[in-house]
């Protein structure tokens, strides 16, 4: 899923709004140099009008105008503290400032509330995605010989509307969901697949969960982490969480170099090197990763891993 623009937040000046959302109706017609001439004009009115400046970059990135797009750009970014539109991934993008800055809870919240509604089908009937089965399939070689294919406990990170909860209902005794989104988590609780649903951030759940000393035999995150820059700090938390032997299988999309990257999708790619490292300095085991296609997109598939890790 990537950005589509700007969610309108007004500036509190009826006369700006108003503007903006003329230009908007010019761009909306392919007159993209009337619509960043009418919002010149907005944010003159209402230079704190973080809505408008950001809309000003994507157009002025459209009509091909860099420096003047990472400058609104930049006017958007310091108008707007919780990055909600997601500003500095743009100049990330255009190459500005940090090159993997972190996704603001503001902004990624914001960003799945609005696709709560539509995301399972966009997700299953225009995307190929297939991230819980290839989870799935990874986990059971990892299983004792003679042993049942089944945990007493199960937590999702990042559950969404519950697609990877639904492939493994059927072998948790317990299975828990969290999710930032209040509405993504909306659409999982409709499912009842889940003993227990949390909105909160991954962290944070972690981190109670482990003080309060609960454990689980299984943790997944499918599709999660590709908005998520540094993955070492949530790596401590979960093994901090994991029973003695207990699994840990996560997706995440790819690239051949070293490190983190952010793609022009803005979702971050994570590469195999970094994957191990991370994972060592938490004393999990890595047990497998594999290259796969967790969707497709524009009918090409997306270059992916699909890891799995075990508690010693």
């Amino acid at each position: 899923m990537t950005e589509t623009g700007p969610l309108f937040v007004s500036s509190g000046d009826l006369i700006a709004d108003r503007r903006y959302k003329w230009a908007l109706d010019h761009a909306a017609r392919g007159d993209f140099a009337g619509a960043a001439d009418i919002l010149v004009q907005t944010v003159a009115l209402a230079p704190a009008f973080a809505t408008a400046w950001f809309a000003l970059g994507a157009i002025r990135d459209r009509l091909g105008d860099r420096s003047a797009a990472i400058d609104a750009f930049e006017k958007a970014r310091d108008a707007d503290p919780e990055d909600y539109h997601g500003a500095r991934l743009q100049l990330a993008r255009l190459g500005s400032g940090h090159a993997t800055p972190a996704m603001t809870e503001t902004y990624v919240r914001r960003l799945f509330d609005q696709y709560a509604a539509r995301y399972d089908a966009a997700l299953t009937e225009h995307l190929s995605y297939r991230a819980p089965a290839l989870l799935h399939a990874a986990i059971e070689p990892a299983m004792p010989a003679a042993g049942r294919f089944r945990f007493a406990s199960a937590l999702d990170l990042g559950c969404g509307t519950g697609l990877a909860g639904a492939a493994f209902r059927g072998i948790a005794d317990r299975l828990v969901g969290v999710d930032l989104s209040p509405a993504m988590i909306a659409q999982a609780a409709r499912k009842g697949l889940y003993d227990r649903l949390v909105t909160g951030d991954l962290n944070d759940f972690l981190e109670e969960t482990a003080s309060k000393g609960e454990k689980y035999q299984l943790v997944i995150a499918a599709d999660v982490f590709v908005y998520v820059n540094d993955l070492a700090p949530i790596f401590t938390a979960v093994a901090h969480v994991l029973m003695p032997g207990g699994l840990f299988a996560f997706t995440v999309e790819t690239h051949a170099g070293d490190g983190i990257k952010l793609l022009p999708t803005l979702r971050y790619a994570h590469a195999a090197p970094y994957l191990r490292l991370a994972l060592a300095d938490t004393g999990l085991s890595l047990v497998s990763i594999t290259e796969a296609a967790v969707r497709f997109e524009k009918a090409v598939p997306v270059d992916s891993l699909v890891v799995v890790a075990q508690a010693a």
